[in-house]
């Protein structure tokens, strides 16, 4: 899960093709990012305009414009208390705005009346609780239906299959008091696969479920999605989570978006140092531009040089980022002849656990991150105090102006 961002560059066989789109003009300039292929102002399926929340006097979700496209999985990350399921609930049509507005299709949806009755039908909402009846797992999954005027006799059928394609229709006349914390999940899943929806909300549905279940759970759903071609808005705060499942990738933070892009420009290319931090760049350092040459830098960071690609003129001030996964650690007897051109001194301050890896910090005259498995670790007696050569290509390097 989440090992690579083009996990998900498969077509879906039901979907239909995106239109690359352009924000409005109000939006702000992180959020505008444009894919490759361009952008033509195509009208999207599902749009907020001039969004804003408040609660006890504070304003705690301000987004000029989002939209969502047809057929594509929009993931919104972001720490917590970041406004993530706020900003879901709004797009659901279940928390009335302070101010903008949600169109599907174009049209205005409103919180009441017959518009936003039909846009609650054409979706479904999975909550990070389960919120399930105190009824048999079958019965679970067919009364969405049910509310929505199928008959019995297709509801069933219809539970019956949904609760097949995600492996629990061996359950299916168990209580849902009796279920497990993945088995109820996925029962609420097929739930809302089973309505069919245009659009399908998805609020930290994995959140409470360990890592195995969470594993499995996330294959299915991915699985699933691909098989329908159902346009999704999930919200997480996990990275790896966001990666598997979103075709694209907003980051939120306070409450404002502050990048909207493909899952590889949000991670390789943060617009900040904020979104930076969070989306796994641990090195950030503060540098100046000491020369440029045929779209090369040198950067002065600390006591250190750091070559970049990159155009900014001498003088300018920027930030050094990195991804530990970029950095090679070597002891400082080693020689080695690569094609990175940074190499630099430095000595071993910690080791963290991270996961089956480690986390290497290295004094360099500014904190480097590195990550390596546990038996590089061992291999290079890596320790507090070992004097140890960091490497990283020019192409690894994201430079923010300051």
């Amino acid at each position: 899960m989440g090992g690579s961002y083009s996990h998900r560059r498969g077509e879906r066989p039901f979907a239909p093709t995106p239109e690359p789109l352009i924000c409005a003009s109000t939006a702000t300039p992180s959020i505008n990012h444009v894919e490759e292929n361009g952008g033509c102002a195509a009208r999207p399926l599902l749009e907020a305009r001039g969004l804003v929340v408040v609660r006890g006097g504070r304003r705690v979700l301000n987004v000029p414009c989002v939209q969502v496209r047809q057929g594509e999985v929009l993931a919104i990350i972001g720490p917590n208390g970041s406004g993530k399921s706020t900003l879901l609930l709004a797009l659901a049509d279940l928390l009335p705005p302070s101010h903008g507005e949600i169109l599907y299709r174009g049209k205005a949806v409103g919180t009441r009346g017959a518009a936003a009755l039909a846009y609650r039908r054409r979706t479904a909402t999975v909550f990070q609780e389960p919120l399930l009846l105190d009824t048999s797992v079958e019965r679970n999954v067919a009364i969405g239906l049910r509310l929505r005027g199928i008959a019995g006799r297709e509801a069933i059928a219809r539970a019956v299959e949904w609760l097949e394609r995600f492996g629990i229709a061996h359950l299916a006349k168990r209580s849902a008091r009796a279920l497990s914390g993945g088995e109820a999940q996925r029962t609420s899943l097929a739930r809302a696969f089973a309505l069919r929806p245009e659009v399908l909300f998805l609020d930290e549905p994995f959140a409470s479920l360990d890592a195995p279940a969470k594993a499995a759970i996330v294959d299915d759903v991915e699985r699933v999605i691909q098989q329908t071609g159902v346009t999704a808005v999930f919200v997480t705060h996990d990275r790896d989570e966001a990666l598997c499942l979103g075709d694209r990738i907003g980051v939120l933070m306070s409450g404002e978006i502050r990048q909207l892009d493909s899952a590889a420009v949000v991670f390789q290319s943060p617009v900040d140092a904020e979104v930076a931090a969070f989306v796994g760049v641990e090195t950030v350092a503060p540098g100046v531009v000491a020369a440029g040459d045929e779209g090369l830098v040198r950067i002065d960071v600390a006591s250190q040089a750091v070559e970049a690609i990159g155009d900014y003129p001498i003088g300018q001030r920027v930030l050094v980022c990195l991804r530990p996964e970029d950095i090679t650690v070597s002891t400082a007897e080693e020689s080695l002849i690569t094609s990175a051109r940074n190499h630099l001194r430095g000595v071993v301050v910690k080791l963290s656990p991270h996961g089956p890896a480690l986390r290497v910090t290295i004094d360099c005259g500014f904190p480097v991150v590195a990550a390596i498995t546990r038996q590089s670790a061992a291999d290079l007696g890596l320790g507090p105090g070992r004097p140890v050569q960091v490497s990283f290509k020019a192409s690894a390097v994201h430079l923010l102006r300051k």
